[in-house]
Formats: structure tokens, sequence, C-alpha cells
């Protein structure tokens, strides 16, 4: 079978789930401003800190009465902090349904030891939200990353619940709309949405999660990494750019830039629109090709970042072999870098649609794409 190659490329084929593609904007002379080679606790340094907690709430449009902080290790560094230091004063409803919401519900059962009840959905498909207990503390994920499911709204979840909702936001922030009255303790990392650099995470903590600190006490011991109070009471200078450990101020800088491009894009919105068009091109891609599908089941949870897809040709003997070599063969023809599948999702391709991938790219990959699947069912 004769197969056409495209002639277009992308752009940029940077289409990485984490860290993702930078700013179209982007320009390294741009962060020239940056204190480098200075305290991070000088008044420049903090300026700039405090400079990226409030422009991140004006943006993501947090309450004025919720605390923002810049902490270490990324994602992960910021949930395990919020894991650590609230739960195990009423049992936990541990939520997944892929592999980072997975390796939650590990922490809580294994290393907490609290008292817990498990929910888990295969990949493709979500824990019902509705049948959980929020009298208990509720952790989960609001976009699986390595499934392409996303939780479709907070509506869920009761305004007078009694246990605090723990949501691992990081490639959900800046891309969807968070109902803010609905999280307690949100948490998520620059590399995601706004392609920032890796190892900051971002805290943000509900007037009812800082009760909880303020009052009570975990029964282990805490790193100091991981200590948001002193003598009971908020350490504030967290949430005010007096960061636990030392930053980098050059990704400080960084994630300014990002901001700055999200505010003329317009805003949270605009990013959300970014992304929707971006996943609606893959959208009518699926649509008009029976070889291939989305990973999530139910359209109305199909992420608008992370989107996943999976082959299902009866040609194809070895599902992951396969995946595997078109996306290797889209990477040597520099039309989509770094598409496969997480190593612990089912076999297929990620992906990422977050704002700062542009949909001209999107549509000059997808061509590609049939052509590395024809060329490897030939093969």
């Amino acid at each position: 079978m004769a197969i056409t190659t495209p002639t277009a490329r992308p752009t940029n084929p940077r289409f990485s789930s984490g860290p993702c593609a930078k700013p179209p904007v982007y320009d390294l002379t741009k962060l020239a401003s940056a204190p480098l080679g200075r305290s991070h606790r000088a008044a420049p340094g903090k300026a700039k800190l405090l400079e990226a907690i409030e422009t991140t709430r004006e943006i993501l449009g947090v309450p004025d009465d919720y605390k923002i902080g810049i902490v270490p290790a990324s994602d992960t560094g910021a949930y395990e902090m919020a894991m650590w230091s609230l739960l195990g004063e009423r049992p936990a409803e541990m939520v997944a349904w892929e592999s980072f919401g997975a390796g939650w519900v590990t922490d809580a059962v294994k290393q907490l030891k609290i008292e817990h009840t498990v929910h888990t959905a295969d990949y493709g498909q979500i824990v019902d939200m509705s049948a959980l207990n929020y009298d208990n503390d509720v952790c989960f994920t609001w976009n699986g990353t390595t499934s392409g499911v996303r939780v479709p709204t907070g509506d869920v979840i009761p305004a007078d619940r009694k246990g605090l909702t723990l949501c691992d936001a990081t490639s959900a922030a800046f891309a969807m709309d968070l109902p803010w009255d609905k999280l307690d303790v949100t948490t998520f990392s620059w590399q995601k949405v706004l392609g920032g650099e890796a190892a900051h995470g971002m805290l943000i903590l509900s007037p009812r999660a800082v009760e909880r600190l303020e009052n009570y006490t975990p029964a282990w011991p805490l790193p100091k990494i991981f200590r948001l109070t002193k003598g009971g009471k908020l350490i504030d200078g967290i949430f005010k750019g007096e960061t636990i450990n030392t930053p980098s101020m050059l990704c400080v800088e960084d994630y300014l830039l990002a901001l700055d491009w999200a505010k003329s894009v317009g805003g949270l919105q605009g990013l959300i629109a970014r992304a929707d068009a971006n996943t609606a091109a893959i959208t009518d891609f699926v649509d008009t090709h029976d070889w291939i599908e989305f990973l999530a089941v139910d359209p109305a949870t199909r992420s608008n970042t992370s989107v996943c897809l999976k082959f299902n040709d009866d040609r194809i003997a070895d599902g992951a072999a396969f995946a595997k070599a078109v996306a290797k063969r889209l990477a040597d023809e520099d039309a989509a870098l770094d598409i496969g599948a997480y190593r612990d999702a089912p076999a297929g391709l990620r992906i990422w649609c977050g704002g700062t991938v542009e949909t001209s790219d999107i549509q000059a990959m997808l061509p590609w794409l049939e052509w590395a699947f024809e060329a490897e069912i030939n093969a």
C-alpha cells in the first residue's frame, strides 16, 4: 500500500505531558531580570516570589482568604506535604483511576497507615465521586495525567462537608475551571499547563485546611521540609514568598514570564479555550479514523490537557510494541516528541494539549500520526 508522506511539520513538535511545551513567546533572553546570585530572602527575591503567588491567585481566581505557597519538590512535594500534615484526624476516602492517584493511595495505606476506604476505577474510567463519604477526608486527582480522564464537575462535593478535600490538580490548573469552594487543598506544579520548569510545587489552602493545621497534630513526626505550622500557628511567611527552602530564582522568573503570557491570551478562560481547541482537533481526527480511539470512555470525562489514545486495529498483534514503534517514527521525523503512553498506563499515545501548545501544531502533527500508523502496519 502506497503511503503519502506529509510535507509540513509542526513548528514545535513538543507534545510531552511534563515538562510541557513552553509558551509560544518563550525566549531565554526574557529571563534576564532574574535576581541571580542574590539571596531569595533579599527584597528583590521576596518580591518576585510574592508576585508569583499573587499573579497565580489573579489568573486562577483563588479567593482572597485562601493561602498560596511555593513549596519544594514539584506537585509531588506539595501533595505529600498536605497528606502528611493534614490526614489522620478522621478517616480518608482514597480515590484513584490512574497511576498518580494510586501513588497517593499507597502513601495513605502503607506509609501513614490511617483509617481509610479505597475507591478505584480502571484506566479510561472514573470513580463515582457522588458515592464518597465527604464527612471523611477525600484525596483525589482532578485530572488523571496518565489516563486522560478528569472530574467533569465539582457539583457533587457538598458545601457542608465535614472532611477536607485534597485535590491534586497538577495537569488541570490553568486549563480547567476549579471550584475553589469545593477544594480545601489544591496542588500543582509549574511544569504542566504553563510549561514552567520542574522542582517547584504550589500549595493552596482553604480556611478550613488552615484551621485543621492549627488544631491537629499528626501522630507521626514531620521533616522540616513538610512543616507548615509552628507553635500551633500557620507559618504565614511561606504564603508570602518566604519559602521553606531555597527556590531557583531563574525558575521563578520563568514562571512569571509564563504567567504574563497567560494574561496576554485572556487569562484562565483564554487558556481553557486554547486547550479545548487543541483537543477538538484530535477529536475530529479520532472521529474520522476507525483505528484509534480515546482511552477515556465517557466524553464528559475526557481531559483537555493529557489526551490519551489507544489503537484498536485487529491487525496489531502486540499493542505495546506497536504504540512504541509509532511514537518512535514520529520522534525520528521530528513530528511529535515524547508522546508514548505513561509506563503504567495501557499501551497507546499521550498527546499534551494544554494552552502553551498551538492548535496549528496539533493539526500539522495529525497527518504524521496517520503516516506513522500506516507505515508501522505495513512493516
